[in-house]
């Protein structure tokens, strides 16, 4: 984490437990039930979420984005879901944070296993004395593209 003068270890926190939420939304592993629903809690209601792994980044707002991951998590077309962070770099100042988030997710889509891993950078906003989610955006590792030495 990079250091602010007069940031709070608090707020860091707090960021930390909002993004492991986030991750954890999706996870039906193990018998577990997604929360994708929960997303609209952690998220500021303007919130955008950007999936950029092709040519066209995928913009969306929440419930564009949360409907068919519900649908998608809960019908059986992915199944033994899980999505976690593995290391992050977080930058706070005053009411605004950034984070750079190396992630890894697994799963069965399709009857077909994979594991990927990729980068989200997620940006938060301070209202009031909570902390929000106000946009997300991802890319997955392939070919030619790999996670930087350091996360």
């Amino acid at each position: 984490m990079f250091h602010w003068e007069g940031v709070e270890m608090l707020d860091k926190e707090k960021l930390d437990t909002i993004t492991k939420l986030f991750y954890d939304s999706f996870t039906n592993k193990e018998g577990l039930k997604p929360n994708v629903n929960g997303l609209y809690k952690l998220f500021i209601p303007e919130g955008i979420v950007i999936k950029n792994t092709g040519s066209t980044p995928e913009i969306y707002n929440l419930e564009q984005f949360i409907a068919p991951r519900e649908k998608l998590l809960n019908e059986g077309t992915l199944t033994d879901f899980e999505e976690e962070e593995v290391s992050d770099r977080t930058e706070i100042f005053g009411n605004i944070a950034h984070r750079f988030s190396h992630y890894r997710k697994s799963g069965v889509l399709s009857g077909i296993s994979f594991e990927t891993h990729g980068m989200k950078t997620i940006q938060f906003i301070k209202t009031y004395d909570s902390w929000k989610i106000s946009s997300i955006a991802w890319d997955d590792e392939r070919e030619g593209l790999h996670i930087p030495k350091g996360f």
